[in-house]
């Protein structure tokens, strides 16, 4: 197997050049990891860097975690894992499975990173936040492995990350390297559990950028001969492809000995560096042992097997209309506080807040609007204050609480309304230990049926059914 097979570059579409990805595609490397692209944008790069490789088949894959929407803007979003954590609900983990591998081999996207195993443990974790499907190890377990049965179902490869488990940190790996001071006996307690329950079930672990000094001193789990060969070969019995995550976060260091340093630890696959035809050129004057690049291409070898020949889905057939968000949405919905229900007639003022993904808020204004409720943007005079927090987990941001000018806007506003109801579309920390509101409402999910069912929370209308699946 040449070297550049190991390798899986990253894609951005409207950023990288589709030049540079058929002339990786040509020099052979294993496959592309996408972000973002229209629906019509994916489908024909798949299909470009396919015919451009001398590889029998491609591996391309992507983070479709919450569906494609949080990647693809004309694709639906999902319900995020932890608003199906909120709705306790298998049936619903599955059919996000389903939708999700279904949507996504229709476009030529085999490959799935998801889901998330980490555990919603740490209220202060910038980044995996409502990718996590909550914090009780059990019911992560449950759900995370009927979401592994709905991508299997949909004819989708899976990946279980972050191995040993990111969630007890509060350090985006996008930045530096988080630290979890934690002994092997107390992650087998935690975070180890989902790994262990669905390894069996697992077509690939990504390994997490984050440093263990109780466990291995020096090395980030990603680079671990530690925590890769003898917890996850040797006692875990896990002989599947390990790949890294994005060697191009900030977390590793220079990412040509780190590469070198995850081959040596056990991964196969060396995913998204910054540069990739630079590490190549790396990795083809090192002694790579042959073991090595033999296991990575029958590793690679049988993924492919299991997604080559299977017939792909029409983007009709999948993309067809599903009722899996308002089925969430009517279950997930987790309310703090009475409701003081908002009545035909009245005006209610609304205040737009941490929305950097400039998501539309149009789904549960209208919904208001649609029942006689009069509906102006803040700082307009009324009794009501509805605050719309649109935060949520970005890579290299760091955070998800509001900076110091949003929440002194917010703390000024609230002062001057009778009744002030927070609604969170996304992260359920974003305003923690900012403000008091008489009604604050989780929809974990800013999707259109997210925001509808959240307002007719507030109408009195509906009953918000979900339970907190987190630390908070």
């Amino acid at each position: 197997m040449k070297t550049a097979r190991l390798v899986h570059p990253g894609f951005w579409f409207g950023k990288t050049p589709l030049q540079n990805a058929l002339q990786l595609a040509k020099r052979g490397v294993g496959g592309f990891c996408l972000y973002g692209g229209t629906k019509d944008e994916i489908a024909r790069f798949t299909q470009a860097v396919r015919q451009a490789s001398p590889l029998p088949y491609l591996l391309i894959s992507a983070d479709y975690e919450d569906g494609l929407g949080r990647w693809v803007p004309d694709a639906p979003l999902l319900p995020s894992n932890l608003s199906i954590g909120a709705a306790n609900d298998e049936n619903l983990a599955f059919e996000k499975g389903f939708l999700t591998a279904t949507q996504a081999r229709s476009l030529g996207v085999d490959w799935v990173f998801a889901p998330v195993l980490d555990l919603a443990n740490n209220p202060l974790n910038p980044i995996v936040n409502t990718r996590a499907f909550g914090q009780d190890p059990q019911a992560v377990v449950r759900l995370a492995g009927a979401f592994l049965d709905g991508l299997k179902k949909g004819g989708a490869l899976n990946s279980v990350k972050h191995f040993p488990g990111h969630g007890d940190t509060a350090t985006d790996s996008h930045l530096a390297l988080p630290v979890l001071h934690k002994t092997l006996e107390e992650l087998k307690s935690l975070e180890l559990k989902p790994f262990e329950a669905l390894l069996a079930k697992a077509d690939s672990v990504m390994a997490g950028h984050l440093l263990l000094p109780e466990i291995d001193k020096t090395a980030p789990a990603s680079l671990s001969q530690i925590i890769l060969k003898k917890l996850l070969r040797e006692k875990m019995k896990y002989h599947g492809c390990v790949l890294t995550d994005a060697l191009l976060m900030k977390a590793i260091g220079n990412e040509q000995q780190a590469a070198l340093q995850a081959l040596r630890a056990g991964v196969n696959i060396l995913l998204v560096p910054e540069n990739p035809n630079a590490l190549i050129d790396f990795l083809e004057t090192q002694e790579i042992a042959p073991e090595v690049l033999a296991h990575s291409e029958q590793i690679q070898n049988a993924l492919c097997a299991q997604v080559s020949n299977q017939p792909r889905p029409t983007q009709m057939q999948a993309f067809a209309p599903t009722d899996l968000n308002a089925k969430t949405a009517q279950k997930a919905l987790v309310q703090q506080g009475p409701v003081t229900a908002l009545q035909a007639g009245e005006t209610a003022a609304y205040l737009e807040i941490g929305n950097t993904a400039n998501y539309s808020a149009a789904p549960f204004l209208e919904t208001l609007k649609n029942a006689g409720v009069n509906v102006q943007p803040y700082p307009a005079p009324a009794k009501h204050l509805i605050i719309l927090c649109f935060r949520r987990y970005q890579a290299f941001r760091g955070n998800v609480v509001l900076d110091d000018e949003e929440q002194r806007t917010l703390q000024t506003a609230v002062k001057k309304y009778e009744f002030a109801h927070a609604v969170l579309l996304a992260s359920p920390w974003a305003l923690r230990g900012v403000i008091n509101t008489q009604t604050t409402l989780y929809t974990f999910c800013p999707a259109p049926e997210f925001q509808a069912q959240a307002a007719r929370v507030l109408l009195g209308e509906q009953t918000a059914n979900g339970r907190f699946p987190a630390a908070f």
